[in-house]
């Protein structure tokens, strides 16, 4: 559904995005992620046809955003971080202006604004001067507006940015729920968000794609051991002995804490139920046995911080030179 093949945007000597490539499939739900300015906003404006690429090319349901703007925008819903409204507009005057300029007749056009108020919770405010509304509400009026003319594809900026908790819940459902209809790319800063909402993650830092994948694919990736925590009752120099004579272990750290010995061990393999096994055995109280899971933000973290070294090396090497 969208291509996107040696994207890159320059602005002079700066290269904002460089290089990039990837595909989202029709019906997914992708998570773009990085941290500021590492070119998510500069990419997804590129896509919405809000800004033209220095090289590369993009094309969604088959148009090219370069040559065949008119038809992108047809099929692309767009809400930017930053939504532009006209304040002294109310809602459904809002709305009817958007859906004028999508073409919609009348009845379209009143049939759209009832569907998209009622998903976007705007029922309330759909009187309202937009200037009146808080910063949530506003966000929420942006989202009506890039679902009106029913796009195939939705393109959503920090699409939960000023809702409350609640509103953000109802929101990740909204999005996997549009998803049924849609192809959905989204970026966000909020990690556990994307998590909870994407089927697939791409992640780029200066300009350059440096990891994709599912969530559990991504945290796999943060090592090749199976890290396990265990609390015993036990002498601790009896129970780190024994635990280090497993097979697979790589790595045994021991702490007493009110009398049960704290277990963290790096392995090469699952050993939860060996160590189940061992405290048996040894009639040791096991009160704790748990694999200690890497998260998305433990690989977010480390790939954009050894991407940043990887860059100062560079960069110090050449100044030697």
């Amino acid at each position: 559904m969208i291509e996107v093949r040696n994207l890159s945007k320059h602005y002079g000597s700066h290269r904002a995005v460089n290089n990039i490539s990837f595909t989202v499939n029709e019906g997914e739900i992708v998570g773009f992620l990085g941290p500021n300015g590492a070119g998510k906003t500069t990419t997804l404006r590129i896509v919405t046809c809000y800004m033209p690429a220095t090289s590369g090319s993009v094309t969604i349901a088959g148009h090219d955003v370069l040559t065949e703007s008119m038809q992108v925008r047809a099929v692309v819903g767009y809400l930017p971080e930053s939504v532009p409204l006209y304040p002294e507009m109310r809602v459904r005057e809002y709305l009817q202006f958007r859906g004028r300029l999508h073409g919609m007749d009348r009845a379209n056009r009143a049939a759209a604004i009832d569907r998209v108020v009622e998903r976007c919770w705007l029922r309330d405010v759909i009187d309202r001067p937009i200037g009146q509304l808080s910063k949530g509400y506003r966000q929420r009026v942006g989202l009506a507006d890039s679902l009106l003319h029913n796009p195939k594809v939705l393109v959503l900026d920090e699409p939960t940015i000023g809702l409350d908790p609640a509103q953000i819940r109802a929101t990740r459902s909204l999005i996997r729920e549009l998803a049924q209809e849609h192809t959905v790319i989204l970026s966000s800063h909020i990690l556990p968000e994307v998590e909870a909402t994407c089927q697939r993650l791409i992640i780029i830092h200066e300009g350059r794609l440096v990891a994709s994948g599912t969530p559990d694919e991504l945290r796999q990736r943060m090592t090749t051991e199976s890290n396990l925590i265990a609390e015993l009752k036990g002498p601790e120099s009896d129970i780190g002995a024994s635990v280090r004579k497993l097979a697979g272990v790589a790595d045994v750290r021991t702490t007493l804490q009110d009398g049960w010995t704290r277990v963290s061990v790096a392995a090469q393999r699952d050993l939860r139920e060996d160590i189940f096994r061992l405290a048996i055995e040894k009639h040791w109280p096991l009160r704790e046995l748990r694999r200690d899971i890497a998260t998305l933000e433990d690989f977010f973290v480390k790939v954009v911080t050894g991407t940043r070294e990887q860059h100062d090396g560079r960069d110090e090497a050449a100044a030697e030179r």
